[in-house]
């Protein structure tokens, strides 16, 4: 199974607002950038997009270093949150319905076919690929603003 680094970021002029993506795929010297755009959207949105899309960019399956910044989407994998939400029916422990539930149902099934370890880092924070990520997503809603 080939090992493969993903980072990934998201970004929301506003929350909710414009928003970007970026992700970075990396398979020994080969290097892919990903990134795109919503016109309305969130930030945990672009950040669970991100990680879906350079997912999806995976042919085969394959073993995965997943780095992001994102706590919503580690600990919502990690913490085993969105298994239990979609095994509720979507709803979490407090009976409110959870959010983005498309995103993290597309996410679970993607996870069926990769082994991803997920690692966490801080944002902002001097992490090259992350820094790098961020400016796709950033750039992705500034091109588009009118």
């Amino acid at each position: 199974m080939k090992k493969v680094y993903i980072y990934t970021d998201g970004a929301c002029s506003g929350n909710p607002g414009a928003g970007g993506w970026g992700a970075i795929l990396k398979y020994g010297p080969a290097e892919k950038e990903l990134s795109g755009y919503e016109p309305e959207t969130t930030n945990n949105r672009m950040e669970l997009t991100a990680v879906i899309s350079a997912l999806s960019a995976l042919k085969e399956p394959c073993e995965v270093e997943l780095t992001t910044d994102s706590k919503y989407v580690c600990d919502g994998i990690e913490k085993g949150w969105a298994r239990s939400w979609r095994a509720k029916g979507w709803k979490k422990s407090d009976g409110k319905p959870a959010l983005n539930p498309d995103l993290w149902e597309r996410l679970l099934e993607l996870l069926e076919v990769h082994r991803v370890k997920f690692v966490w880092v801080r944002g902002h924070d001097g992490h090259p690929e992350n820094e790098r990520c961020d400016r796709l997503a950033v750039e992705e809603y500034t091109k588009h603003k009118s």
